[in-house]
């Protein structure tokens, strides 16, 4: 069984997983069925016993035929300790080929051979020469050829050297020893670098490649899916609750415009972190660098290669990169996701007043003992997914700028689970789009709400009160409505009553609960440019 790249896709036999526990035996679920043996409790009843018996002999019998069977746990969609290796594989592969060991393995390999071809161009460097053509493209090759089999071959290789980085550069000695050119210079490969030097560029490429082709387009049809949920619906009156009361009237459009805003500008914050590298040796002073090629600007020449990949150049280090662009990118994240969470429990509380329907798919199940339900699971599992990412991510960056002096190694364990914040993040992202896809506005129940509050009126009319002079406007409503049945009757009567402008008075009697909403329905309508504005030249096409 394998993985393989395909047209730069990755699928699933068994592939790179986002878990770093993917690839260890799970010898701890041997001991997860052990029970206490002995009854304390001498109040359980002839039957409990019987049950408690019957069920330790099974468990009994489970844990015998584990002990007997031969096999070993092989890592599988069942066995997989991570939920996004097992359950919700499909809705997370797209990250794999970046977030995964073969993932980082890959960019590895990247980054060993274009700083070999570096080398290659500077002058000083006389024992590497320009290669060719055919030695280029050889070497490109490897890049463009990487394969599920190679990484398992470095991996093979790890398992002697126990250094991961050093089996990728033994790894390309291998492959090179039979093109002439390369073969003269395979001492080159790691050439003055600390594995730092390659990890750091290969984390930094591994997030930059995840969110460009995987993170920011599912961030985008999110947005695109709540404009579209907002323009729909510009002219659908709600009723407004503040503390949970009824409040002014607004429209459904409007607050899902809101949400469409709020998620473009903080989806543009991260787009603007830039990924660092850096590329200075065993502490950032090129030490082994300068005593082999004195002659070479290196700050320079590494400023150079890491552009040339695509990242910011870091000058100011220690053996590792500082981690500071991964806090913010990750804090940017964060808050995108807690966005996201208020997002979910609005339209909870929406479809559980009724002001959404969800459109049920044949022979789905709601509830194992209640036929009738039909419950918001999809923002249920986003907010429970978007929790579990915001926990990892801020660990991740909260951990990963502090480093022990010159480094410590508690990075490089901590950096093997990038994958988990954003594997959540992208399967909290998918439910809510799954779960928008299924909502259906049931305007009869918003309008009947709004039909029931005719106290929320107090305000406008409170307000034109004031401006003709009428005294003590906000004390009279207050008495006329708090704690008050208030009845579009007794709203009439009142306005009737007051010493207002014809022209005022009549305005105010053709106000009702739906139609006012303010300027609610323009900036519903208008939430495409506002999108618009904060992505600059990113427009979103579907919110056009």
């Amino acid at each position: 069984m394998e993985a393989r790249v395909s047209s730069g896709v990755l699928t699933k036999t068994q592939s790179p997983f986002l878990s770093p526990l993917r690839g260890r035996k799970l010898q701890s679920l041997r001991n997860m069925s052990t029970l206490p043996n002995t009854i304390h409790n001498h109040q359980f009843s002839n039957a409990s016993l019987y049950l408690r018996s019957t069920f330790s002999s099974r468990t009994h019998g489970f844990k015998q035929a584990i002990k007997d069977d031969s096999r070993e746990f092989e890592l599988s969609s069942l066995t997989a300790l991570s939920p996004l290796d097992g359950r919700y594989w499909g809705k997370v592969k797209d990250l794999a080929p970046y977030m995964s060991e073969y993932g980082l393995i890959y960019f590895r390999v990247l980054v060993e051979i274009k700083w070999l071809l570096m080398l290659s161009q500077i002058p000083e460097v006389i024992e590497v020469p320009s290669f060719s053509a055919e030695a280029q493209s050889y070497l490109l090759g490897l890049i463009d050829g990487f394969s599920m089999d190679d990484a398992l071959e470095v991996k093979k290789i790890e398992r002697v050297t126990n250094h991961d980085v050093k089996a990728v550069e033994y790894f390309l000695k291998q492959k090179c020893q039979s093109q002439p050119e390369i073969a003269k210079v395979l001492e080159f490969f790691h050439f003055a670098c600390t594995s730092e030097d390659i990890n750091n560029l290969a984390h930094a490429l591994m997030l930059k490649e995840a969110m460009t082709k995987v993170m920011f387009p599912t961030m985008d049809k999110l947005v695109e899916a709540i404009c579209k949920l907002a323009k729909a619906n510009a002219s659908v009156s709600m009723l407004s609750r503040t503390h949970g009361q009824p409040a002014s009237p607004t429209t459904l459009g409007k607050e899902m415009a809101i949400f469409a805003v709020r998620l473009s500008r903080e989806r543009q914050e991260i787009s603007q972190v830039e990924m660092m590298g850096k590329f200075a040796g065993a502490v950032g002073n090129y030490n082994a660098h300068i005593v082999a090629y004195p002659t070479v600007i290196w700050p320079q020449i590494a400023e150079q290669f890491v552009t040339s990949l695509g990242l910011k150049f870091n000058p100011y280090v220690t053996q590792i990169e500082t981690h500071d662009y991964m806090a913010k990118l990750y804090y940017a994240i964060i808050r995108f996701n807690n966005i996201l969470i208020d997002f979910d429990r609005d339209i909870w509380g929406y479809i559980s007043l009724g002001y959404f329907k969800q459109i049920t798919k044949a022979g789905e199940i709601g509830s194992s003992t209640m036929p009738h339900k039909v419950n918001p699971i999809d923002f249920e599992n986003s907010e429970g997914n978007l929790g579990k990412a915001n926990e990892d991510l801020t660990y991740l960056s909260m951990k990963l700028p502090i480093s022990r002096w010159q480094r410590d190694l508690t990075d490089s364990t901590v950096l093997r689970n990038m994958g988990g914040g954003l594997g959540h993040s992208l399967l909290a992202y998918k439910s809510v789009l799954q779960g928008i896809g299924k909502l259906q506005v049931n305007e009869a129940r918003l309008s009947e709400d709004l039909n029931q509050a005719w106290e929320v009126l107090a305000e406008p009319i409170q307000t034109v009160m004031r401006r003709y002079g009428v005294p003590e406007p906000y004390e009279k409503l207050k008495e006329l409505t708090r704690g008050r049945a208030v009845t579009k009757e007794s709203i009439r009567e009142f306005i009737e009553g007051l010493e207002l402008p014809e022209e005022a008075k009549t305005h105010l009697l053709k106000l009702t609960p739906h139609s006012y909403v303010g300027a609610a329905v323009e900036l519903a309508k208008t939430v495409d440019s506002a999108v618009n504005v904060i992505n600059g030249s990113e427009v979103l096409e579907t919110c056009r």
